[in-house]
């Protein structure tokens, strides 16, 4: 299988790189995505705040919020300074205060603009820029306004489009229910994929098993997974050996948490809360027996190592 062909999704609030290290931990071959940073945020931000990371995390992607092109052709010669090893234009987040920055899925509406951003990066920038979309927003109803968006975009050098194969209602759906209530519609993908053979096409939305990663990659090029991972995040254990065929000694979940309460331990002293980092492993032992005990172990008004080796305990006995 070719590098990266699986990736877990930019998800606003949750991959941190808290969450991105405790991913590396199950899955080595496994590509990894920020949450979205505006291009605004990393030209005038605290710039090691945003954008440090563990050496671990590669391969990793810086993905981007913005429409002014000068602005993110900064941010990508920032991003291949950072060492990050792709840098992705956020074409596909429906929420409002996205669309009041002139970024996400609104973009769409504007493939030339797009494609001028994406132009200005690849000329100050050596490292592969891609744009995540979706198949469409609101009135755009036809498959052939999807080819032309992803025709244009290519005509100024993006080769790797990942595509969340819904639709972005902007009018009169939240965030959440655009990640559920829009149809999928992954023959579009997969059309797409058919119509330009010669880019990377990544199928994102409503994949939640390492079974329908592998039906999709007969399709297309690449895989992306969400919240089934943030919910359900021991399914990336199988990823590295059932998609790459590289096999490892197998990990217990137990030996998962030792291994992420030394990074905790180490970030502690950093002065980063227990909790900051308990918050993204919750998960680990979705639909096994005493889940909702080690969730509720977690969850409390106070947390800390202590509670992960009380559950350490109780799980080796």
């Amino acid at each position: 299988m070719a590098p990266y062909s699986v990736s877990v999704a930019p998800m606003m609030n949750w991959t941190d790189k808290h969450c991105r290290y405790f991913y590396r931990l199950l899955s080595q071959c496994t590509q990894l995505y920020t949450e979205m940073i505006t291009s605004k945020a990393i030209l005038k931000g605290d710039k090691n705040r945003l954008l440090d990371y563990n050496a671990v995390e590669h391969p990793l992607v810086l993905q981007i919020g913005g429409s002014n092109p000068v602005e993110m052709a900064k941010c990508a010669v920032i991003a291949k300074r950072w060492g990050y090893d792709e840098v992705n234009i956020n074409v596909g987040c429906p929420s409002d205060r996205v669309m009041s920055g002139s970024f996400g899925a609104c973009l769409m509406r504007k493939p030339d603009l797009v494609a001028s951003c994406v132009e200005s990066m690849i000329e100050v920038c050596d490292i592969p820029v891609s744009v995540k979309s979706r198949i469409g927003i609101d009135e755009m109803e036809s498959y052939e306004q999807l080819s032309d968006f992803v025709y244009r975009i290519h005509k100024k050098g993006c080769q790797h489009f990942i595509i969340h194969a819904r639709k972005a209602w902007l009018q009169g759906l939240s965030p959440k229910q655009n990640r559920a209530i829009p149809p999928l519609n992954y023959p579009w993908v997969y059309q797409i994929k058919k119509d330009f053979p010669q880019l990377k096409i990544t199928i994102n939305g409503g994949i939640t098993s390492t079974k329908e990663v592998l039906k999709h990659l007969k399709r297309v090029d690449g895989a992306m997974l969400g919240r089934a991972i943030y919910n359900q995040p021991f399914t990336l254990t199988e990823i590295d050996s059932h998609i790459f065929g590289i096999s490892y000694a197998a990990k217990s979940r137990e030996k998962i948490v030792i291994e992420y309460m030394k990074y905790i331990e180490t970030q502690c002293k950093l002065g980063v809360p227990v909790r900051a980092m308990t918050r993204h492993i919750l998960g680990l032992y979705h639909g096994q027996k005493n889940a909702k005990m080690f969730r509720r172990l977690l969850s409390g008004n106070t947390v800390d190592l202590s509670h992960l080796s009380e559950w350490l305990n109780f799980a080796n006995n």
